[in-house]
């Protein structure tokens, strides 16, 4: 949706700021902070950007509201702190918000509230709506009843759960903004030669290397999920940058097209609506393992995952779960919806197709999952 005249790139937008950012640094909410990236979003929904914004901070302003000492990671506590910061949080957001007289909505979300192909479209035309009655979708996970990614054992921290709003709504461009400039050679904290990588045509394994470690005590997600985030939105046809988001007007800058941070080039052809579920992950039950072949064959190729190809099978699944395909390195290579089960797939894997029928005693097909039901890392090919 690249605008036909004006300054403006691009035209809707989901913008991801995380705690570090909304607290500076400190125990509390930046006000400063807080206040210029609302007058910026103020400015381009003005203009006409549709613009949704994913936001952390609930758990510090409810830390901040209690005094509770830091460092306390139960994840009950981070439900309570949850619970007293997320209207705290919105407060401050409407609050100024309404300095600009620009209507904003709170909207938060479950794991399970995608999980499905028919909760995934709820959530979207949801979305659809808002941005359509010039409305700012505020979205966040809702920690006090998802507990999975306080653990940090799904997402981490807003990172992926922005990539995957990008995806339901068909952005164009997904801009992560963070307290460092973007993707380095090396840590800039740690080693003073590292050099800012201005553009990243592809994420592979060298590009994934240079994530390094988490984050800090008080966000829960570093730039191994910002690279995360990255690679499923892109997979699904939308850029990606990750900026700094102390820079002046480092948003307005962005939506016009300016360079900053480290821009992630899409893929060459953008998926479809499914394609784009089954890219988001959500609601994925488990992961099959294959050989170099069949990872050539999916990822380069666009061919199905036939039963000789599968080398181990990770998790518990059913027939037609979401499932993740992974490289005999651990690389995830794909996303399909699968025709056989774990346990199914534990009798027939490295097998012929031919043989299915022998060993089960019945036959859902040939393929374990059929190129039509796949969706690669590699860019998006129709089956």
């Amino acid at each position: 949706m690249a605008s036909s005249g004006g300054s403006l790139k691009y035209r809707r937008v989901v913008a991801k700021v995380g705690t570090n950012l909304l607290t500076g640094g400190s125990d509390k909410l930046d006000a400063s902070f807080m206040s210029g990236l609302v007058a910026q979003i103020a400015g381009l929904r003005k203009q006409g950007v549709e613009l949704l914004l994913v936001t952390s901070g609930a758990i510090a302003a409810g830390q901040e509201a209690l005094a509770l000492p830091k460092g306390r990671r139960e994840v009950a506590l981070k439900q309570m702190m949850a619970a007293v910061g997320q209207g705290r949080l919105m407060h401050r957001y409407q609050e100024l918000f309404d300095k600009h007289k620009v209507v904003v909505a709170q909207a938060l979300v479950t794991k399970g509230d995608l999980d499905n192909r028919e909760s995934y479209l709820n959530v979207r035309n949801t979305f659809e709506g808002l941005v359509s009655l010039g409305v700012v979708p505020i979205i966040n996970e809702n920690d006090v009843v998802d507990v999975r990614e306080i653990r940090e054992d799904v997402f981490g921290d807003n990172d992926n759960l922005s990539a995957v709003v990008a995806t339901v709504v068909h952005a164009d461009l997904l801009m992560i903004l963070t307290d460092i400039d973007g993707l380095y050679t090396a840590d800039p904290r740690k080693d003073a030669a590292a050099k800012l990588i201005p553009r990243v045509e592809r994420i592979d394994a060298a590009i994934e290397s240079l994530a390094g470690g988490t984050g800090s005590v008080r966000g829960r997600g570093g730039m191994m999920t910002k690279i995360q985030a990255a690679k499923v939105a892109t997979a699904a046809g939308v850029p990606v940058v990750i900026a700094n988001g102390h820079e002046k007007d480092v948003l307005t800058r962005l939506v016009r097209g300016e360079a900053a941070g480290t821009f992630f080039e899409a893929a060459a052809s953008t998926a479809d609506s499914r394609q784009r579920w089954m890219l988001t992950g959500i609601g994925a039950k488990g992961a099959i393992v294959v050989d170099d072949g069949a990872a050539k064959a999916l990822a380069q190729e666009h061919r199905s995952l036939l039963p000789a190809g599968v080398r181990a099978i990770e998790g518990q699944f059913a027939r037609g779960d979401l499932i993740d395909i992974r490289d005999s390195r651990g690389g995830r290579i794909a996303r399909g919806v699968t025709n056989y089960g774990s346990a199914e797939l534990e009798k027939i894997k490295g097998v012929r197709s031919a043989d299915i029928q022998k060993l089960l005693g019945y036959s859902f097909g040939d393929e374990v999952v059929h190129r039509n039901d796949l969706a690669t890392f590699e860019g998006i090919k129709a089956g």
